[in-house]
């Protein structure tokens, strides 16, 4: 879809109802829980080897002040630097991951929702000829989060929603450029601010609720409803032309 195309449509997006979005949240979820909780263990076991990254020079300090303890303050400036570069990397790493596969988990909202006879691909983004792209955008959106935690508490808080609507935004326009993703993004997160802001909320809190109430394990398993109400609000603001979904379709189909 063009970028003038989407923002025409959000300029005159109609009053969206927040029981609607949130009861048609509740039924697709009952279709695709199974595979938000197949993303979020993805996203932690891809998260391992950075992990893994950031431990490495922490485990050398500790070997280090163990068998010389007169060495620990002569290197102990140099290690703090390295596992800072190390934090850098995790966070980098963690947060390409978690933008890669959330925007495959709605595309797979996407073909559940039109209920299409296609295969779960948690790795379209996370692959050419996406991979750059994603990575880009996770960079820009790392960047503009760290932004707005400089700026103190508000900005955060303002910045989710367009943040969270960049993911959705991103699923279904891939060739869009960065800058033009962000643009709407925000564009979007102005004119339905309330609205996504309140189905955040609203969808966290019952999601860990009742996460806790299955022995806390159950987080797992409802975390993911979290992004089903963005998906509603792309879908009713913006929506999908028929050559698009014919699109997803054959793709999803390789």
């Amino acid at each position: 879809m063009l970028l003038a195309e989407i923002q025409h449509k959000i300029q005159n997006a109609r009053q969206l109802d927040f029981g609607q979005i949130f009861n048609e949240s509740i039924e697709l979820f009952k279709k695709v829980w199974l595979q938000g909780l197949v993303t979020i263990l993805l996203t932690f076991a891809l998260s391992i080897p950075f992990i893994i990254l950031v431990m490495i020079p922490l485990f050398a300090l500790g070997i280090i002040g163990e068998s010389n303890p007169s060495m620990v303050d002569d290197i102990a400036p140099l290690m703090l630097l390295v596992v800072a570069f190390a934090y850098l990397i995790l966070s980098v790493g963690v947060v390409i991951i978690a933008v890669g596969l959330k925007a495959a988990y709605f595309r797979i909202m996407f073909q559940h929702d039109m209920n299409l006879l296609v295969k779960d691909d948690y790795f379209y983004f996370l692959k050419r000829p996406y991979l750059g792209k994603t990575i880009s955008l996770a960079l820009a959106y790392l960047g503009i989060t760290i932004l707005a935690a400089l700026l103190c508490f508000f900005p955060v808080i303002y910045v989710i929603v367009p943040m969270n609507l960049l993911i959705v935004l991103y699923a279904f326009n891939p060739d869009l450029t960065v800058s033009n993703l962000i643009k709407v993004s925000f564009e979007l997160g102005n004119r339905k601010w309330f609205l996504t802001f309140g189905l955040i909320f609203i969808a966290g809190l019952l999601a860990e609720i009742i996460g806790m109430l299955m022995c806390f394990i159950g987080i797992f398993v409802t975390a993911s409803f979290v992004s089903v109400p963005l998906y509603f609000i792309y879908k009713h603001v913006v929506g999908f032309d028929k050559p698009e979904i014919k699109e997803i379709e054959e793709f999803s189909k390789i």
